[in-house]
């Protein structure tokens, strides 16, 4: 465990751009944040890409660090939540997917063969779709699967009742699927 004026010092010379500095924490750390974030998502792939996000991340967070914290704290407070978003958009994806027709799901494997094009097109469509929705149905289908709210929660938030709420997010999906074909 570094001590606090031992980590002012380090957080001082990656500020100033010191490369060696910032080697040293990499090492000391990416291994064990690799190891956090597959606990959490079972890929090491993806562990080691999000790791390399968490680390991007702590650089630009650095000038805000105030020591209220440890160093390794700190990287692991970003590492749990680039993994927590992580995991919100990949249920996101997961939910509209089982809502979709296989032979949708198929078709839209092979046609997309360049990954980051396959990304970047399916964002834009799940976009358009939720724009031409009814904005109540937009809003709970992204209370619910991007800010990962519950139920109970959404039903407060609109003053609904659960049942209520649940029934227009049924309508909401039901809509967004009708929205997303229609762009096909």
């Amino acid at each position: 465990m570094l001590e606090q004026d031992e980590e002012k010092k380090l957080v001082q010379k990656i500020i100033n751009r010191d490369e060696k500095t910032l080697l040293l924490v990499y090492k000391k750390y990416q291994k064990s944040i690799i190891r956090f974030i597959y606990k959490k998502i079972r890929d090491y792939h993806k562990a080691e890409e999000i790791s390399q996000d968490v680390f991007l991340d702590f650089i630009e967070a650095l000038r805000d660090f105030n020591f209220q914290s440890s160093l390794k704290t700190f990287l692991y407070s970003i590492a749990r939540y680039k993994t927590i978003d992580y995991i919100r958009k990949k249920k996101f994806k997961q939910v509209l997917f089982s809502a979709l027709p296989s032979y949708f799901v198929e078709s839209l494997k092979t046609i997309f063969i360049d990954e980051e094009l396959e990304k970047k097109e399916l964002a834009g469509k799940i976009k358009k779709s939720l724009a031409v929705l009814p904005k109540d149905y937009g809003f709970v289908l992204r209370l619910k699967y991007m800010e990962d709210e519950k139920v109970q929660n959404i039903a407060k938030k609109l003053s609904l009742g659960f049942k209520a709420t649940e029934s227009l997010l049924f309508r909401a999906r039901q809509a967004f699927i009708k929205a997303f074909n229609n762009l096909s």
